[in-house]
């Protein structure tokens, strides 16, 4: 087995930045996709966000590709909101996301501020590099 320390924090936001996450069930989103993360072979660090986006800090083994784990969490996650919760089909995530790597040093950090995105929300302490992702008026599927 290869050695690798790789690091990602992925965010994405609902359809048209809409604020479909509720505070009932996102405790069970955010489980869902920490069981996803594990079942794809990938490390789980953190899993927060707020009602209209969600964060994943994670490790992915070098021989699974980036786009396509975001891809399969997107859209498991998606298909489980409307399937097993919400039981209707009216929750979507937007097409594209924001990815970054970055260095294990600040896996610490990364983790605490993805757990306290409320917070952040609140206070407005946004670390703006960890909140980019694609602009959802220009969203691809609306053209």
């Amino acid at each position: 087995m290869p050695y690798w320390r790789l690091f990602y924090h992925a965010v994405w936001t609902t359809k048209n930045r809409w604020p479909l996450i509720e505070p009932a069930w996102e405790d069970e989103l955010y489980g869902y996709l920490r069981g996803k993360v594990s079942a794809l072979d990938c490390i789980p660090h953190a899993i927060g966000g707020i009602e209209d986006h969600v964060h994943v800090v994670l490790s992915i083994p070098p021989r699974l590709a980036v786009a396509n784990i975001v891809g399969q969490l997107k859209g498991v996650s998606s298909h489980h909101v409307n399937h097993a919760i919400l039981q209707e089909q009216g929750f979507a995530w937007q097409s594209a996301y924001g990815v970054l790597s970055f260095s294990e040093r600040f896996l610490p950090r990364v983790v605490a501020y993805v757990q306290n995105q409320k917070k952040h929300h609140a206070a407005e302490t946004l670390w703006p590099l960890l909140e980019k992702m694609p602009d959802p008026k220009i969203d691809k599927d609306d053209l």
